[in-house]
């Protein structure tokens, strides 16, 4: 247990340089400080084969909990908004402390189509360059992993083709690494040649998208940091995206991963009404749970596309069945109901350009309800556009989301160029714009002035899904950022009380019988494993306890967030921090390494009667012993305490 000392809201353990780092005590990398859990071993493994050590703080006084940061070119991250789902609170390496990743080896999860395929929006691309240059101006270790190809799929770009191209866009020094191996022995020596090293294309790997475990590990070996900046990728279950987070002790999201984020929960927010959604493509069925999301939150929905149809079809109006999308009826009919029982408008084509069959260049207008056979719609028409813009010119928020074309697509009547064109007077008259998808990105960047005025996320598909409800993989992967709408009132009965908080508290009855033992401390555990917080929130509930509470998350990058929004300012008296293992090696590495970082203001504390031959501490000085410390004594095992001590400089320097 740590007792410590804190001034100018700064962290003990922070002020170790560099950090403690567990991964040198353990076989196997900790995700936490106490190194008692991974994600393919139980709390109690860790913390028997492998030692523990705990953490306590006591928090007086009142904390002010810091603003969202903002972005370099004057965008606002919304990371912290509490309205969206908790899932999309992540961890960001802006705000993740700097001096973590000095020596570090982080490997980037980077979207080579950003440059290969000449991303529409330019200060998406800048951002993703960023993360990598200020990781290493960091002074970390930086690996670059990503998959790419080109247009046809007939061939791969080689990895020194693409590493020559990120050198000259990075102007640092990027060379292709051997294998898709991360941060090995063997690359010590290609890394002393190189700034970066980018590993092989992972579209060459089929493990990548099984989302294997054994593949990620060997992407994530030697490696400490993972940095996700691929948020095109955030729906799918990837290697390098998901389960290579397990293998890292912190996760975290890139500079360009973040704003596309916020941008994704712009989408979510009706503060600025009346708010419209322009919906194009098709595939209805897939996408209906999303459209109901749409239809109970806009204020009018327009549907343009090939999705326009199935609308038209549900109404009873006459539709050729090569638009008509089977089975779609049924979802199309509850979008329509949803949107009357709002009293909301559902706008579809009144009338279309067509194409005649038998000759392709010859176009005519006809109505909705009266095209004649032997001609094809291939786009809106005037009337259409007419009603459509009357309805957008009265809102103060848009989303256009999926391509305007359907069937044959006529320069001459190219409607994605329309729709743009019309934005982007509205756009100039106070009213948020959102862009999702790359049709409607491409004609907006060939329309627009400016892109200033848009919100851009090139990927519909992640915007899809999100709106359908589902977990966004690639995003829940990441370590959880706080304060996440923490009420420590509502958590604990007083919350002035001293706060004590268990780093990788496992199954909680630790914690759980010191809070019962002392009342007028509040205690906090944290915990990676959701199904262990959960068993223990229950614990809590059901025993009534008001001075217990547990959070699942990865403390290592999220401990001060956390306990900054505890009413109270950080100001602890004493430190001391108390080790135990049931493997004597351990334990002797786990002092060594306090005692090394600690740079001198760390000493062995064990003294007296208390010891026994060996000079570890008999008995555990809390009284209380953590579940595995039973299971060992019980079988007749040894446990080999130490306590160390803060030193007193004060007086070193009197005396």
């Amino acid at each position: 247990m740590s007792h410590g000392s804190l001034l100018h809201n700064s962290s003990f353990l922070h002020q170790f340089h560099p950090p403690i780092n567990l991964s040198m005590l353990l076989p196997q990398r900790p995700c936490i400080y106490s190194g008692k859990i991974t994600s393919s071993q139980s709390s109690r493994d860790y913390q028997g084969r492998y030692g523990f050590c705990r953490v306590q703080f006591r928090v007086l006084h009142r904390h002010t909990i810091h603003s969202c940061p903002k972005f370099s070119d004057g965008t606002e991250t919304k990371i912290c908004d509490g309205e969206s789902n908790t899932f999309l609170h992540v961890q960001t390496l802006r705000n993740f402390p700097m001096e973590e990743l000095f020596g570090k080896s982080v490997i980037v999860r980077f979207d080579a189509s950003l440059l290969l395929q000449k991303a529409v929006d330019l200060q998406s691309v800048n951002r993703a360059l960023r993360t990598i240059q200020y990781i290493y101006n960091a002074g970390a270790k930086v690996l670059i992993t990503s998959n790419w190809g080109v247009s046809d799929g007939t061939m791969l770009l080689s990895t020194q083709c693409v590493a020559d191209y990120l050198s000259s866009v990075l102007q640092l020094k990027v060379v292709p690494a051997t294998g898709i191996s991360g941060y090995t022995e063997s690359k010590f020596g290609e890394l002393e040649k190189a700034d970066v090293l980018l590993l092989d294309n992972l579209s060459q790997f089929r493990e990548e998208a099984a989302n294997c475990t054994k593949f990620s590990k060997k992407l994530s070996l030697g490696v400490d940091i993972f940095v996700n900046d691929a948020f095109s990728q955030s729906h799918k279950m990837l290697a390098s995206t998901v389960a290579v987070a397990r293998s890292c002790y912190a996760s975290v999201a890139g500079f360009r991963f973040e704003a596309e984020l916020s941008q994704l929960m712009e989408v979510t927010k009706t503060a600025r009404q009346p708010y419209i959604s322009i919906i194009g493509g098709g595939r209805l069925t897939e996408k209906a749970a999303a459209l109901r999301y749409l239809a109970s939150k806009c204020d009018g929905l327009v549907f343009v596309g090939t999705l326009a149809f199935q609308i038209m079809h549900a109404l009873g109006m006459p539709v050729s069945l090569s638009f008509v999308e089977h089975g779609a009826i049924r979802d199309a009919l509850e979008i329509i109901q949803l949107a009357k029982n709002r009293n909301i408008p559902i706008l579809y084509p009144k009338d279309f350009w067509c194409m005649n069959d038998s000759l392709p260049k010859l176009l005519d207008i006809f109505p909705s309800d009266g095209i004649i056979s032997g001609w094809t719609p291939v786009n809106l028409g005037p009337s259409s556009w007419s009603e459509i813009f009357s309805l957008l010119s009265k809102s103060k928020k848009i989303l256009w989301i999926g391509p305007v074309e359907f069937g044959s697509s006529r320069q001459e009547t190219h409607g994605s160029s329309q729709l743009a064109v019309m934005l982007e007077k509205i756009s100039g008259n106070n009213c948020d714009v959102i862009i999702v998808g790359n049709a409607a990105c491409k004609a907006v960047m060939a329309t627009a002035s400016s892109l200033s005025a848009y919100n851009i996320v090139e990927s519909a598909s992640v915007i899809w899904e999100f709106l359908s409800g589902r977990t966004l993989p690639g995003v829940a992967a990441l370590d959880r950022a706080y304060p996440i709408e923490l009420d420590w009132n509502a958590i604990f009965a007083d919350s002035t009380q001293p706060l004590i908080v268990d780093i990788g508290s496992g199954n909680g009855l630790f914690l759980l019988r010191m809070a019962k033992r002392w009342r007028t401390s509040n205690f906090l555990g944290l915990e990676i494993n959701k199904k262990l917080v959960r068993r223990c929130l229950e614990c809590v509930s059901q025993s009534g306890l008001r001075n217990g509470y547990f959070i699942c998350t990865n403390a290592t990058s999220t401990f001060h967030s956390i306990i900054s929004s505890y009413p109270g300012e950080l100001a602890l008296v004493s430190i001391q921090v108390f080790l135990q293992s049931d493997i004597e090696a351990v334990a002797i590495r786990m002092k060594d390494q306090f005692t090394m970082y600690g740079k001198g203001r760390l000493t062995v504390a064990n003294e007296g009667d208390d010891l026994d031959q060996g000079g570890w501490l008999k008995e555990n000085p809390f009284g209380i012993r953590s579940d595995w410390e039973q299971h060992v004594i019980d079988r007749g095992g040894p446990m080999y305490r130490l306590m160390l001590s803060k030193v007193d400089t004060d007086k070193n320097n009197k005396s």
